[in-house]
């Protein structure tokens, strides 16, 4: 079975409207998706890890509760 492609940085940005400066703010606090940096440098997000991500912070607004 083939695996799932990574989503690129600029991906993942973009779906979630964020600009690159806001989402390393929330990496280097440990807060922003689980990323795989590659030998060449450059990040990729896995879809699990990023819908997971997803679920994580709607169930972390006050909407949700």
């Amino acid at each position: 079975m083939a695996r799932p492609p990574a989503l690129k940085l600029s991906e993942v940005l973009g779906e979630i409207r964020m600009s690159p400066s806001a989402f390393y703010r929330l990496r280097a606090r440990g807060l922003a998706p689980r990323m795989v940096k590659l030998p060449n440098g450059e990040l990729r997000c896995r879809r699990g890890d990023l819908d997971a991500w997803w679920a994580a912070c709607e169930r972390d607004t006050p909407e949700w509760r």
